[in-house]
């Protein structure tokens, strides 16, 4: 099996501890933070999400750097650990697993992947609509100015959809913000540039990057429901800014709030790559608009995380097990008392021939040498012959996989030198 599977097959198995234990440290620091302004909330939360896509990233390194660099030993006197044949171990093979693993992984993440392009191709589709709205001139002219309240220079588009529920922003470079055509012709203005108002605080903050890099996450890291609970509390808390931001910009709260209830009664679906100003709890968020109360410490919540530490321990030692049985391979080693020192060939001393010749052969379960053959040749076949002919004669104790041995292949070198 290919080295970079099996190393991204360990690497997706041991996340599921890692996994844990950044969700569990995330919530212990949400928990402390759970009075203190959306704004630090956020923080942490993007934190935790970063660290769950760069833990398993660093790993992943680490590990094909570990085996390109056992690949690439070579030494005249020791061997060289190559791939080894485990046919003859039976039962459960991790190996095995792990390849069925990555690829039920991949096709899973493949389809997720297809389902984000789809949904960037929609929104590219529909802000590339002509504006064919009656009042599309007015609420472009409202939305330009609240660009420049909020500091915005660049252009924001504003695009009317009828097959959409609630106003969403998409773009970065080219920001465009899609209005259902239901809002427009039924909330009352006021209310729709509330809303607005919330959209543009999205932009303000770039928030369609970070959106982007979540579902990037997502799509890779898809099986662990800590990456799921991260995002989402992601997006709560970055609603709650953009409210925050839009409400200091109105100077009227309650007019947000208002907004939102109007959004309460409608159902909407809600487009990834976009912010909307329904994501969230709507509830949660009009109380935070209205009455912001300071949040009582759950300790019900405690026990539920004692559980998720207890299940982080237990997989964490799963996964450290099956990783020492997946690395317990030994290489076979040369016994050199076994060997006898090579018979310089007939004519190579007197025409003073030296080099270094490379030798490939496998070492079989009984540690005997066979299949020997030159892998780079010291540029004289007889002084390569020799070398070949001596490797034979040797006995190596036999590489073992789990206590076994098994059958490997092996590197050396003979360096031919005249003193």
């Amino acid at each position: 099996m290919s080295a970079f599977i099996f190393a991204l097959g360990l690497t997706l198995m041991h996340f599921l501890w890692q996994g844990l234990l950044l969700g569990c440290a995330t919530a212990v620091a949400l928990t402390l933070l759970r009075n203190s302004r959306a704004e630090y909330r956020y923080v942490v939360a993007c934190a935790g999400l970063l660290a769950c896509l760069c833990w398993p990233a660093l790993e992943l390194w680490q590990r094909l750097a570990s085996d390109a660099a056992a690949a690439s030993a070579s030494s005249p006197v020791l061997p060289w650990m190559g791939d080894a044949f485990s046919d003859n171990i039976t039962g459960f093979n991790l190996r095995d697993a792990l390849r069925y693993v990555v690829s039920l992984w991949a096709l899973c993440a493949a389809m997720l992947a297809l389902r984000v392009v789809a949904g960037l191709l929609w929104i590219d589709r529909v802000s590339r609509q002509p504006a064919s709205h009656p009042d599309h001139l007015r609420w472009e002219r409202d939305l330009e100015q609240l660009a420049r309240r909020l500091g915005i220079t660049r252009t924001v588009r504003l695009r009317v959809i009828d097959a959409l529920a609630s106003p969403v922003t998409a773009g970065w470079w080219q920001p465009v913000v899609l209005v259902p055509a239901a809002l427009v012709g039924g909330m009352p203005p006021e209310l729709l540039q509330a809303l607005l108002a919330h959209e543009m605080a999205h932009i303000k903050r770039h928030d369609y990057l970070v959106n982007l890099l979540q579902n990037l996450i997502e799509t890779l890291l898809f099986y662990h429901p800590a990456v799921w609970w991260l995002s989402n509390r992601i997006r709560l808390e970055r609603e709650l800014i953009a409210d925050d931001i839009a409400a200091s910009q109105l100077g009227e709260p309650r007019r947000l709030a208002l907004a939102l209830s109007e959004l309460e009664r409608l159902r909407f679906s809600h487009h990834q790559l976009a912010q909307a100003a329904n994501g969230g709890n709507l509830m949660q968020r009009i109380q935070h608009l209205l009455r912001p109360a300071p949040q009582a410490l759950n300790w019900k919540a405690a026990v539920a995380m004692l559980g998720v530490a207890v299940a982080c321990l237990s997989v964490y030692a799963q996964a450290s097990a099956a990783d020492k049985s997946a690395s317990g391979f030994k290489p076979a080693l040369i016994d050199f008392n076994s060997c006898a020192k090579p018979v310089w060939p007939d004519g190579a001393i007197a025409a003073q021939r030296t080099g270094t010749v490379q030798l490939e052969f496998k070492v079989g379960k009984d540690g005997k040498v066979k299949e020997s053959s030159v892998d780079h040749s010291s540029g004289h076949p007889d002084l390569d012959e020799a070398a070949r002919i001596g490797i034979s004669k040797c006995q190596f104790k036999p590489a073992t996989k789990t206590g076994k041995p098994i059958e490997t292949k092996q590197k050396m070198q003979y360096v031919w030198t005249l003193e």
